[in-house]
């Protein structure tokens, strides 16, 4: 196994997708594999307490060492091994045949979020691509029918994430809403990447800093109504749902799935703008599982996807930057 040659793909290996954009992965490289593991202070334990999120970026960040490493002709597989009290997900070893993806570093690299405006969103054609992705291992990926509903769900579960304080402090900690941030170029959510204005950033700032205060005072509902309705944004919400019985182990396998399914949609000129709130709110969740008729815990994660009217901000990565992200 090349570990040097593995070692100078790192930062491509950064550009995978995580909540909050925390990258709470790590990797020890040891002489004849690599250990994928995480850091427990880039994990969110307020707002994801069942480490669904962490799992899925774990697997989503498995998937796109795989195809980096396959685009550069290094022979890569994973091997699943997760173990929650020694903090691993699994091991990526050397294989007698490079890793078979229809993906490249490119699409990795260019990949983005979007929280902006969608011209249209996914055709059929698209969303049986991205379901075939899902039901190649035992999943699927189904559009939510009913807008309206889904809208009334959204503010519910905006109002809920803004009632909770351990929540609330949790996102303000990642938050990086000017760049006199020291992390700025690092890690979490810019200004930038959540398409705020300079005079909407600074709001925002200043709403969460007095929420203490202000928390008995309606604050959480202003906050949720300040969110707007990303659906009247365009684009249509997709809901990846897991096989009856999912575990941990399976979440990590399904944030390989993820990765896939972003980077199908990426490779036909759409983006996806994760809706993560409508089931980390037990109450949503069990709603739109009701909506779907599947089983809530089945739920793993919700996106609008659609066509971006322009560009997006790439988002921070800390390899690179102002901070490590490898030993």
């Amino acid at each position: 196994m090349d570990l040097a040659a593995f070692r100078a793909l790192a930062p491509l290996c950064w550009r995978a997708p995580s909540a909050h954009n925390t990258q709470p992965w790590r990797l020890d490289h040891q002489p004849d594999a690599v250990r994928v593991g995480w850091e427990p202070a880039h994990t969110l334990p307020a707002a994801d307490p069942s480490g669904r999120d962490l799992r899925l970026s774990l697997g989503a960040f498995v998937e796109t060492c795989l195809v980096v490493a396959a685009d550069a002709g290094l022979r890569l597989r994973f091997v699943a091994d997760h173990c929650a009290a020694d903090r691993r997900a699994g091991w990526l070893r050397a294989s007698p045949h490079r890793y078979d993806t229809p993906f490249d570093a490119a699409q990795v690299l260019t990949r983005r979020t979007h929280r902006g405006r969608f011209s249209a969103g996914p055709d059929a054609e698209v969303l049986a691509a991205a379901d075939a992705v899902a039901r190649a291992s035992g999943g699927t990926v189904r559009a939510v029918p009913d807008a309206g509903r889904l809208a009334r769900l959204l503010r519910t579960a905006d109002r809920q994430t803004y009632a909770e304080p351990a929540v609330v402090a949790e996102l303000r900690s990642w938050l990086r809403l000017t760049p006199a941030h020291p992390d700025y170029h690092a890690d979490g959510l810019t200004d930038r990447c959540l398409g705020l204005s300079g005079r909407e950033a600074t709001a925002l700032r200043a709403a969460l800093a007095a929420y203490p205060f202000l928390r008995p005072l309606g604050l959480p509902r202003l906050l949720a109504a300040a969110s707007g309705n990303p659906l009247a944004r365009g684009g249509a919400v997709i809901v990846l749902i897991g096989p009856p019985g999912t575990d941990d182990a399976t979440h990590v396998e399904f944030g390989r799935v993820l990765a896939r399914v972003w980077l199908t949609l990426h490779a036909a000129g759409l983006a996806a703008h994760p809706l993560s709130q409508l089931i980390d709110t037990a109450a949503t969740r069990d709603a739109l599982g009701s909506l779907l008729g599947v089983a809530p815990e089945r739920l793993l994660h919700v996106a609008r996807v659609g066509r971006p009217v322009g560009p997006a901000a790439p988002s921070a990565r800390r390899l690179g930057g102002s901070g490590q992200g490898y030993r």
